[in-house]
């Protein structure tokens, strides 16, 4: 398998258990900084857009699974978020107003507002219009179209860039954020009814202006600021009347969101911290109520540049790239994994692909990729030794994308021989030749003319066939030879679906093709007869990750929800094994995990094991045992050591979890011998966690970075 560290340049190879396992620490890969989320109430779905011009796409309801990722571009820069129903815009300094293709993933329409750089976007409540907030003082409406948006006005035009924007809730005025005050706008007339001044911070030189960063307009008239004096003000609109002022920080207040009752208010500050008010009566008894600071959360490191409440939780994201969701406790009634804080720091979907045959590995970043061979080692040893490695691992290839548009997907063929990459607009294959000690690569310049893009990218196991996920849930099959690439077939989901592949798996023995989509559908296709051969029974929650046996022909399905399931292809049903695990039910640890399984794969010295990993561990399910019991211990590897052989039968069951490499971007096997001889270990010791004398808390404390791990098995 296939474990990845940043903690230093380098491999080690430590014999795990039954599995050789190759610590690979040479994928320097780092999140980019959130810079504004939004978050739709009537759907639960969450956008989040980074700094590097990315959006990526989450179900709140499905244990926040990333479903969609619209990959970023060099020049694109995205300051606000919003949603018009189901539709996504954003808004950024490029001045230009975008609308994603949630189906496509990638910009729908882009229009300039012709105002300069763009600080804010946000809609009325009806959805029929929306503003943005210019850097030559403008505040613009667009009206929104069934097929895009059309400009229709402009609001009285101040001295001074508007970065914030809120309208009223009954859509008839709006307030915007500017430096030093604030102004509401009739939007009938089109012209201001109210400034309010706001003072800069104590001891400030004259000089320095206030920015109003955030504002939030509520039903009664109350106007609530956030400005760079770490101030958080309420003011009556009426009167032009500051009511209370809240000393939040020493530095700003970024951000300001409002919940739907308007009773709770959430700011984001450049210190890291995301601060609560709720409108509350002041003494016990009494109806008057004011706006009062109830609860400070210290969950980043940097700026909070982007907070929204959904519901029952408060969302917040910063430069520090990760993504937290804290509940609300006195909106839980019981102490759950609904109440559970959750963090978001890496992707739920796989940015590595490997080379099994010629033991490389092809790391993906957002605009180049690197082609790595692995190091190699001799010897044998016990569970948990380092061994030596005899030749170092070598970057054999940089390949930079051209244009400004990232890499959206990635892969290399089995054999090591052929490579592709896909951005929004293009899609390129090259020929990889290794001689002796050089490579070169050959870009293949006549491709199919169905192969625009991809949103996936898979190569069959003999490496003769690229398979391409393209529109409508539709999969394009491609034959390669050594100098040519033809058009084979191209597959159709019978049900019509639109939304976007985010999974394919492909058989080892060239005979099935599974897909999956995010309306939760999974289709298997004949490669043989180049038909459709059926679709698994859809389930509630969207699919993390999932493969094909290579010796059952099984596909092993992982969801968002924690949940596993096992589908004989040939027989069209669900096997014995995942009706047994639906009956018993998972163990309650397992289904308290709160990161997506993200990659499958099989053990091919022993059919019964089958491998998942998440960010936070990887676990080999042994079918031939028993499942664990509800209240028997799940995290036992390290319990079953310290007991007698007898004792360590009676306890040992399927699931053997190894939490020693953390964070996990990829795990696989290269299908080596087994070292050791290929003895075969005492129940209970399969997947054994290396240096099994360190306690979970120490393995926790010192895994910081990164990690890929590949097993010789």
């Amino acid at each position: 398998m296939i474990f990845t560290d940043k903690t230093k340049k380098g491999t080690e190879t430590r014999i795990m258990g039954e599995f050789k396992v190759h610590r690979v620490r040479f994928f320097d890969y780092m999140p980019s900084g959130i810079r504004a989320i939004a978050f739709n109430q009537q759907t639960e779905i969450m956008a989040v857009a980074r700094l590097d011009g990315s959006v990526e796409i989450f179900n709140f309801s499905d244990h926040l699974f990333q479903e969609k990722v619209i990959p970023g571009k060099e020049q694109r820069s995205i300051e606000a978020l919003c949603w018009v129903g189901e539709r996504l815009f954003s808004a950024g300094l490029s001045g230009e107003i975008i609308e994603f293709d949630l189906h496509n993933l990638r910009p729908k329409l882009t229009i300039d507002a012709y105002g300069g750089p763009i600080w804010t976007i946000t809609v009325n409540p009806q959805g029929t219009h929306l503003a943005v907030g210019c850097e030559d003082g403008t505040v613009k409406l667009f009206e929104v179209l069934e097929d895009g948006i059309q400009f229709e006005r402009n609001l009285d035009r101040k001295k001074g860039r508007i970065l914030s924007l809120c309208w009223h809730p009954s859509g008839t005025k709006i307030a915007a954020g500017m430096m030093d005050m604030i102004c509401m706008f009739d939007i009938k007339t089109g012209h201001a009814i109210h400034r309010l001044l706001v003072d800069k911070a104590r001891g400030a030189p004259k000089n320095q202006e206030c920015v109003v960063w955030s504002v939030v307009y509520l039903a009664d008239d109350t106007v609530i600021s956030g400005d760079s004096a770490g101030r958080v003000k309420v003011w009556d609109a009426h009167t032009g009347t500051l009511i209370k002022n809240h000393d939040v920080t020493k530095w700003d207040v970024l951000t300001l969101s409002l919940s739907q009752d308007e009773t709770s208010l959430v700011a984001g500050t450049s210190e890291g911290t995301v601060v609560q008010f709720q409108f509350l009566s002041t003494a016990l008894g009494q109806e008057d109520k004011e706006w009062v600071r109830t609860r400070t959360f210290k969950n980043h490191t940097h700026d909070v540049r982007a907070v929204a409440e959904a519901g029952s939780a408060i969302i917040s994201g910063g430069m520090d790239t990760q993504l937290v969701v804290r509940p609300l406790l006195e909106k839980h009634d019981v102490k759950s994994q609904a109440s559970a804080l959750r963090k978001v720091q890496f992707p739920h979907r796989r940015l590595v692909s490997c080379a099994k045959k010629a033991q490389l590995v092809l790391f993906q970043y957002p605009s180049h990729l690197e082609l790595w061979r692995l190091g190699e080692s001799e010897g044998h040893g016990t569970p948990g030794d380092k061994l030596p490695v005899q030749r170092n691992p070598e970057k054999l290839l940089q390949l930079k994308t051209k244009g400004e548009e990232h890499i959206c997907c990635s892969a290399v063929s089995p054999c090591g021989g052929w490579l592709a990459y896909s951005t929004t607009s293009s899609l390129r294959l090259y020929k990889v030749q290794h001689e002796n000690n050089n490579i070169s690569i050959t870009k293949m310049s006549k491709l199919p003319k169905v192969l625009h893009w991809a949103h996936q990218l898979c190569f069959s196991a003999d490496s003769s066939q690229l398979f391409a996920a393209s529109a409508n849930s539709s999969v394009h099959v491609v034959s390669l030879s050594a100098n040519s690439c033809k058009h084979k077939h191209t597959f159709k989901p019978k049900t019509g679906s639109t939304q976007p592949i985010h999974l394919l798996s492909v058989s080892a023995d060239g005979q099935w093709l599974a897909t999956a989509n995010s309306d939760c559908e999974i289709h298997i296709y004949s490669l043989t007869t180049l038909k459709s051969h059926c679709k698994v029974p859809v389930y509630r929650s969207g699919v993390s990750a999932m493969a094909i046996h290579p010796t059952t022909n099984n596909l092993f399905m992982a969801h968002a929800d924690q949940q596993v399931f096992e589908f004989s292809i040939e027989q069209k049903q669900y096997t014995d094994w995942s009706r047994q695990v639906q009956r018993v039910g998972l163990h309650f640890k397992w289904l308290e995990r709160d990161t997506p399984v993200t990659s499958v794969t099989f053990n091919p010295r022993n059919p019964a094991h089958i491998i998942l990993h998440d960010m936070y561990m990887f676990c080999v399910i042994d079918q031939s045992l028993p499942l664990p019991q509800k209240y028997s211990q799940l995290y036992n590897q390290l319990t079953l050591k310290s007991m007698p052989e007898q004792e360590r039968q009676e306890h040992c069951h399927a699931f053997k979890v190894c939490k020693l490499f953390q964070p996990l971007m990829c795990v696989g096997h290269d299908g080596g011998s087994l070292p050791g001889g290929g003895r075969a270990l005492p129940a209970g010791h399969h997947g054994e966690t290396p240096g099994a004398s360190q306690t979970e808390e120490e393995v926790l404390r010192r895994s910081e970075k990164c990690h890929m791990v590949l097993i010789s098995c």
